[in-house]
């Protein structure tokens, strides 16, 4: 989501642009997009979407993974971001996000795989362990 968010150095992409961008990606064959987004997409994406994967883990751990992200990325840029991104700015609006997806949308997240359950595949990941497998599973999908 950052790569068609953002622009290299941080700078947001027109919200009319990111809108367009996010659209043909949808219209393509095969798509993974990871991350939010804003509210206008994020619905039409899920929808869209024939597998979802919710990794749902406690606050505190999605937390230390942006702190650790935060230490890491003086380093080394983070896989995924933009080129030369702030890493300070952008940990701060990942901590501001992290509070509010987990108070308003974590729980609709629940909702909604819960009810697309019937209708695509769904991965419900709530603990470290499950994501390790998880990529087992995928590991031997593309191997089988």
């Amino acid at each position: 989501m950052d790569k068609i968010k953002y622009l290299a150095g941080g700078a947001e992409v027109p919200h009319e642009d990111y809108k367009h961008i996010h659209q043909e990606i949808l219209q393509t064959q095969r798509w993974i997009i990871d991350g939010f987004g804003c509210m206008e997409t994020l619905w039409p994406r899920l929808d869209e979407a024939d597998t979802l994967v919710f990794v749902d883990l406690p606050l505190y751990v999605h937390v230390w993974w942006v702190t650790k992200r935060f230490i890491t990325g003086y380093f080394q840029p983070p896989e995924g971001w933009p080129q030369n991104s702030p890493i300070l700015k952008s940990s701060l609006k990942s901590y501001r996000a992290l509070w509010l997806c987990h108070k308003f949308l974590t729980p609709k997240y629940r909702e909604y795989i819960k009810q697309a359950q019937s209708s695509k595949s769904v991965y419900h990941i709530r603990s470290t362990k499950e994501i390790l497998d998880f990529f087992e599973l995928i590991q031997n999908k593309i191997n089988s």
